[in-house]
């Protein structure tokens, strides 16, 4: 007699789990990829402007096009009076041989003031400079703060502090500091008094509405003090990590 045959069972029904990990973990591969892409086209780039200089920057390009065209002409390091670059130096960030590209004091300072004073090093101006935008945004910002410490290991304090002289803004359409010193001063950069470096040095933070050759009261106060900072760092072997 033949056995009954055994009821099939029915498959357990599936779960939404399985799919949604599968996406989650596609989800997450694509990101972690996107992640170390843009870490990879950003030490390429910092690499090579190790190297060359670059023969533009996003906002000069930006106020090239607003303006029908930008001054600037490149000057190395040697080709800029010492004077300019210890001037630079104590105007935004006396400290810039001390750090790694961040200024953690300087940053506590900030918050401690409100946010009322600025807290970045010349490093992280030269990444925004050179390959960022200039918006406020808080997504450049992280971004600034991620890509200075690499721009640290692969530059040298020099070279950092070369490309800052030579892609920061000195007056509306004036870029880099041999093109500063022609415009205010009608003098090359090597030439540049103590006095000239230290009013170049103080426009840095608002060049548009601030002028080198036509200081305010303000300005002079400012040159005043850029001067004896510059002196200072000089004495005190804080402008050790640029100079000959």
């Amino acid at each position: 007699m033949a056995k009954p045959a055994k009821p099939k069972k029915k498959p357990a029904p599936k779960t939404q789990a399985a799919p949604r990990l599968g996406l989650r973990r596609r989800v997450a591969r694509l990101l972690f990829r996107g992640v170390v892409l843009v870490v990879l086209i950003a030490a390429f780039l910092t690499l090579v402007f190790k190297i060359f200089n670059p023969p533009t920057t996003p906002y000069m390009f930006s106020e090239s096009r607003r303006l029908g065209g930008v001054s600037q002409e490149w000057a190395s390091l040697d080709e800029i009076a010492p004077v300019m670059a210890r001037s630079a130096v104590a105007a935004e960030d006396a400290n810039f041989c001390l750090h790694w590209g961040l200024d953690v004091k300087a940053i506590e300072a900030a918050l401690d003031a409100g946010g009322t004073r600025g807290a970045s090093t010349i490093s992280q101006q030269v990444v925004k400079n050179v390959f960022l935008m200039q918006d406020r945004s808080w997504i450049r910002k992280a971004i600034e703060a991620l890509w200075t410490p690499m721009t640290e290991v692969i530059w040298s304090k020099r070279r950092i502090l070369e490309l800052y002289l030579n892609v920061a803004e000195f007056g509306e359409g004036v870029f880099g500091v041999q093109a500063g010193a022609q415009y205010y001063f009608g003098v090359d950069a090597a030439d540049l008094s103590a006095l000239q470096a230290a009013r170049l040095a103080a426009v840095l933070p608002n060049p548009k509405e601030r002028n080198a050759a036509n200081p305010t009261s303000y300005l002079r106060k400012r040159t005043k003090s850029i001067m004896d900072g510059a002196a200072t760092i000089a004495a005190d072997g804080r402008a050790g990590c640029f100079t000959d």
